[in-house]
């Protein structure tokens, strides 16, 4: 039977690269390790399952080169594995603890399963949780897609040679650790400048994504609006974000996270025992932080919160998986009745609200491919790159200057608390294309400080420290990341220009700033490759 419409889900896995081998144990690596646990394995096993069943699930899901480069990192992959033990052996702990309140312990032996299934799963896959991604990517279920190198944000990147780097840098590490070209990107913060899919094509990028209003307000208005990609000029395809199935998951007031039966994130055992008790898997100083054992539910906005129930919350996300997929059904009836083409629902995520955020996320995620996969007679499931190939006839026009988040146009990214670092990239954007593009040739010290002038670059670029500053959580850090890739970057220009390098200095900073250790070439930003 001919399905009706299209369903594409994607999920955008992106974290910062932080690495500081300088430190035994470093608070913001926690970043990178509450999301493998809660997030990345707890998917993985939802892959895995779903394959065993032998259910033909489609997903689409970016994995950003930092985040490839962390998660194939010998030292945070053997710092994650000592984060995991050490979470084992809290959560035995737990079991003991918790052992005359039956709900709690309940809760405190799942926990203690499920830590030990994360450390299986770790090592079944040599540690590599990119490689678990790719096998389901060849499998031919996982349409995993790109982002800019360090998740430049293109709108307010003004030089095209930067771009340019951004993203052949970024092929370069999809192809080293996945095994070919990437077909599709996800911009940085959905963010667009018209013209940018010229260098996505020059890239071989095929197709990318914006928010709901860079497809509206295109240039000639699209005739189906979200629910048909775009070409662009350059014949890469943009698919715009369906705001009704994204509201259902992301509203605060309407989305199925709110849930009463749902774990509170809020709810930590870091910040509710004692100190003494937690003080060896705390980072010292008397400093608290979340550890990943909650024991309570949302319960309602109240500060009394009921005890956490995982069947309860469990089958809740079977309940809401399956309204999901009704409400698409029902969207896409209505659409095909109005449309002389097939629909496609875009409804794009950030993959750490699957299980970190909502803890249930992953479950709600299995039983919404299972229930349209196996069961719908109104929905296929599909990835852009499988609706192009059936597709491949549709309307020309140019996405408007767009990106998601607060107001959609850029103001969570430039704003009076970030405004102050975009001279000093801009600065530094010119003069990494001034030596590149004088320096075709360079080796030894010279060639090594130019590659790592683009690392530091590249690393300064980040959009999550402007989107920490916006939000104003761990703002210290955001500010002196920024400012040390600057100053680094800008002491390896004056080395360069009075060819005057420091080697220790230089080792320095390439054993602590490591990116693309093995695919890092400053040639990138040649304007020759314009």
């Amino acid at each position: 039977m001919s399905k009706k419409g299209y369903l594409a889900l994607l999920l955008h896995a992106h974290l910062p690269f932080v690495r500081h081998p300088e430190y035994d144990r470093f608070l913001e690596e926690d970043w990178l390790y509450e999301a493998i646990t809660e997030t990345y394995i707890p998917l993985i096993k939802v892959f895995e399952e779903l394959s065993s069943e032998g259910v033909n699930w489609k997903l689409t899901m970016s994995c950003t080169p930092p985040l490839m480069e962390m998660l194939t990192d010998e030292l945070l992959q053997n710092r994650y594995l000592r984060h995991l033990d050490m979470l084992i052996e809290l959560s035995e702990k737990e079991v003991v603890r918790t052992q005359l309140n039956s709900e709690f312990n309940k809760t405190a032996r799942m926990y203690n399963r499920k830590f030990g299934e994360c450390r299986d799963l770790f090592l079944r896959y040599n540690k590599n949780m990119v490689s678990a991604l790719a096998k389901f990517y060849y499998q031919g279920n996982l349409e995993l897609i790109t982002c800019s190198a360090t998740h430049g944000f293109f709108p307010l990147m003004v030089n095209q040679e930067a771009k340019n780097a951004q993203l052949r840098q970024a092929v370069k590490c999809f192809r080293e650790h996945v095994g070919s070209n990437p077909r599709g990107i996800w911009n940085a913060e959905c963010g667009y400048h018209p013209g940018d899919d010229k260098l996505l094509d020059k890239n071989g990028i095929r197709f990318f994504f914006t928010d709901a209003h860079g497809i509206l307000y295109s240039d000639p208005r699209p005739k189906y609006g979200v629910f048909a990609p775009i070409y662009c000029p350059s014949k890469v395809a943009a698919f715009g974000r369906d705001i009704e199935s994204s509201k259902s998951v992301w509203s605060s007031i309407e989305g199925y996270p709110g849930d009463y039966n749902y774990r509170e994130f809020y709810r930590d055992i870091g910040f509710d025992l004692d100190y003494e008790y937690l003080e060896p898997y705390l980072h010292g100083g008397g400093i608290r932080t979340n550890l990943g054992i909650k024991y309570h539910k949302i319960t309602g906005k109240t500060k009394q919160k009921e005890a956490y129930n995982e069947e309860t919350a469990n089958k809740k996300a079977e309940e809401h998986a399956a309204n999901f997929v009704y409400n698409r059904e029902r969207q896409v009836e209505h659409l095909s009745s109005i449309m002389d083409r097939k629909p496609i629902i875009v409804s794009p995520y950030d993959a750490e609200l699957y299980g970190h955020w909502w803890y249930e996320g992953p479950e709600f995620l299995k039983h919404v491919l299972r229930k349209t996969a196996l069961y719908s007679e109104t929905l296929e499931l599909t990835t852009p790159y499988e609706y192009l190939k059936a597709n491949p006839v549709n309307q020309v026009a140019t996405p408007s200057l767009s990106t998601w988040g607060a107001e959609g146009y850029c103001e969570v990214w430039l704003n009076g608390t970030n405004d102050w670092k975009y001279r000093h990239l801009h600065k530094a954007q010119e003069r990494m294309i001034q030596l590149a593009n004088q320096n075709d040739n360079a080796e030894g010290m010279n060639e090594r400080a130019l590659n790592q002038m683009a690392r530091e670059l590249f690393l300064a670029q980040s959009s999550d420290w402007a989107f920490i500053m916006t939000t104003n959580t761990m703002v210290p850090y955001a500010i002196k990341r920024t400012r040390d890739h600057i100053n680094r970057f800008n002491s390896l220009f004056d080395m360069v220009s009075s060819d005057k390098i420091d080697s220790s200095y230089l080792y320095n900073l390439e054993s602590k700033d490591n990116i693309f250790k093995n695919t890092i070439d400053y040639r990138d930003f040649q304007t020759k490759n314009l």
